[in-house]
């Protein structure tokens, strides 16, 4: 916390304010953050800000024109942002602790111009009928979250192939993503948005949608929903190689906010109907447990023994 406070007030004040939005609508990612050093939880907090800006412009009640001209203002901001053109007294305190948290990490900057481009696809409210169509989106609106966390974290001085880190971050951004289009399928239904690929709601008979608390007559929605779950499976056991790359603590955030939504998956998989009758979640306890175990190096560890018996 030293260097911390040798910040000017104004940058402090805005890291705190980063810290309070991400306490109270990210509880999830508010799990795996607290892990970190202060350094790197007040940039990933600032992250998290401004992505969650982004994220409300796109959700909100404003008309598609009206979201589309904030979200275009929130790339002015960005860019202005990247060229250092923030002052530490701007009024705006997202700007000021994202710009902060810019000078003090090789944070990648144009991943966030990926997630705004991903939230105009919402604004324009397409639909996708395969997972490579999908993929896109998803890795616009998640894995560049995760290339931006890398950008923070960074990797271990010769860890055995850090150049695949980017890569590893994307794809753990997707399996997240993927989890959060099953855990959300009838909310998103509500809000006349469907993600799930056209070609796999018609395999299982799933293209009435999902606007009950039963699915459509006829349709097999527990075939789906384990479809779906391996997708989803795969695409953790891939992402997870990112885990050894990273120093410890660094690890162990990413850890308990991958171990949280895997473990979500678990409970999506045993009950693939809850998902239509309501908001599926964890427990507090539960989720203090996973970040225990992340935080102790066991899913690091387990992810590393796994990556040299593959190379043997």
């Amino acid at each position: 916390m030293e260097e911390f406070t040798h910040r000017s007030a104004p940058v402090r004040a805005a890291y705190s304010y980063c810290e309070a939005v991400t306490g109270t609508q990210a509880r999830n990612f508010a799990y795996g953050i607290r892990l970190l050093p202060a350094d790197k939880r007040q940039a990933m907090s600032a992250l998290y800000a401004f992505s969650r800006r982004v994220d409300d412009i796109g959700d909100g009640l404003l008309g598609g024109t009206a979201k589309r001209e904030r979200l275009e203002a929130t790339r002015e901001l960005l860019g202005r942002i990247r060229d250092g053109a923030v002052d530490e007294d701007d009024t705006d305190p997202v700007a000021v602790a994202l710009a902060d948290a810019a000078q003090r990490f090789p944070i990648p900057l144009d991943a966030l111009d990926e997630l705004i481009d991903g939230v105009l696809m919402d604004v324009r409210g397409e639909t996708y009928e395969t997972w490579d169509d999908l993929k896109v989106y998803c890795r616009c609106v998640a894995g560049a979250v995760g290339r931006l966390s890398l950008g923070v974290f960074g990797t271990l001085p010769g860890a055995r192939g850090s150049e695949r880190a980017p890569e590893y971050a994307d794809t753990l951004g997707l399996a997240l993503q993927l989890t959060n289009i099953l855990r959300d399928v009838r909310e998103d239904a509500g809000n006349g948005r469907t993600y799930l690929p056209g070609d796999d709601l018609a395999k299982f008979g799933c293209t009435g949608g999902f606007h009950r608390a039963s699915p459509p007559s006829g349709a097999d929605f527990t075939g789906l929903v384990h479809f779906e779950v391996r997708r989803a499976r795969g695409l953790f056991a891939e992402g997870y190689r990112l885990l050894p790359m990273l120093d410890r603590r660094s690890g162990a955030c990413v850890a308990a906010m991958a171990g949280i939504y895997r473990r979500l998956l678990d409970r999506i998989e045993r009950d693939p109907m809850a998902v239509l009758r309501g908001r599926v979640s964890l427990p507090g306890r539960e989720k203090a447990y996973v970040a225990v175990r992340g935080l102790s190096g066991l899913d690091a560890r387990h992810i590393s023994r796994n990556t040299v018996r593959r190379r043997v």
